[in-house]
């Protein structure tokens, strides 16, 4: 294990919680920091995540606070769990009170819309790229609920110095949750934002019961057009064939707590785009992120049908069975 250290949370969410979770009960001391002081306050009173994460309890180590200045008092390194699309604004409002030298891992899971920044690059935006800061990312198929159960899982994390890769790995091991360094940062983060986008069109097939060889044909060709852009952008394609890649696809395709999956579901149940979002518990980030990589695809020149189709159904108010059509009459290929 780890030596213990004082590290801060940002982002009280579902993997927020679960992080918090895992650094205390590998010993370290773990602050807890919430936007909203009313809820930091519940948070603390009730010991535990009622609205985001029901039945896990906080250990004694983990100290609730909505004080920006208090959350990074002492702490060797920050998580950073809150939205891809609330990155900016969150670290806006916490910048100057974050030391210059502070590592960071980000565990959000999009791009953010206008500039196709990956949540590493807003950081570095945000922050200033400060000399001496690294930055690292974790993903991979952590589905909350589940890593609060203790069920086992695997993930990987990526960094901009290798050093960090390997000490973030140490210090949110357990002996349910393995971690695996990975030297694709880039890889990492952009196959944890488009598996989202894929997961909508799962849920969207799971709605309107058409059967699992679409849905087995959707992952396959939707990790193909996923790592096609990838490789353009310069990422490695072996990436994709692991656990951020395929690994968290799977996982978000066949998953019932999977909020991005489930409002694919409810649309092709027939509900509308903004009755699924109302729907929805909690930020469905496969919606923004869906902007994002249409753009990112255009940029470079990568084709991405089903994106395209779930952008269409999104954006464009296209049916999903308009849209499926539409993919299945493509002109015939190669694979």
């Amino acid at each position: 294990m780890a030596t213990a250290e004082k590290i801060c949370v940002i982002g009280d969410g579902g993997m927020g919680t679960v992080c918090a979770i895992m650094l205390a009960e590998n010993g370290h001391d773990v602050v807890l920091w919430s936007a909203f002081a009313e809820q930091a306050r519940q948070l603390a009173a009730d010991g535990e995540n009622k609205r985001f994460l029901p039945g896990a309890k906080l250990p004694d180590r983990v100290r609730v606070t909505a004080d920006d200045a208090e959350a990074f008092a002492g702490v060797s390194m920050a998580i950073s769990a809150v939205p891809a699309q609330f990155v900016r604004g969150v670290w806006q409002r916490l910048g100057s009170k974050c030391p210059a030298d502070l590592a960071i891992c980000s565990v959000a899971k999009g791009i953010e819309n206008g500039t196709l920044l990956r949540p590493t690059e807003v950081l570095a935006d945000v922050l200033g790229g400060a000399p001496g800061r690294a930055l690292a990312a974790l993903s991979g198929p952590s589905i909350a609920p589940e890593v609060a159960k203790r069920l086992p899982a695997t993930v990987v994390v990526a960094a901009t110095e290798a050093d960090l890769a390997v000490r973030v790995q140490g210090l949110v091991s357990r002996p349910y949750f393995r971690v695996y360094t990975n030297p694709d940062l880039l890889g990492v983060e952009i196959a944890g934002a488009t598996k989202n986008v894929i997961a909508i069109a799962a849920g969207i097939l799971d709605g309107m019961k058409v059967g699992d060889n679409a849905k087995a044909g959707l992952v396959s060709r939707g990790l193909s057009e996923i790592t096609r852009l990838g490789v353009a952008m310069g990422a490695q394609a072996e990436t994709f064939a692991g656990l951020a890649g395929i690994g968290d696809l799977v996982t978000t395709c066949i998953s019932p707590l999977g909020r991005n999956r489930s409002f694919g579901e409810a649309i092709g149940r027939g509900l509308s785009v903004d009755e699924a979002l109302a729907a929805a518990h909690g930020v469905v980030e496969g919606v923004a992120t869906t902007e994002s990589v249409m753009a990112l695809a255009k940029r470079y020149g990568a084709v991405m049908p089903i994106t395209s189709g779930i952008y269409d159904v999104i954006f464009n108010h296209v049916a999903p069975r308009t849209a499926i059509r539409k993919l299945m009459s493509r002109p015939l290929k190669a694979e």
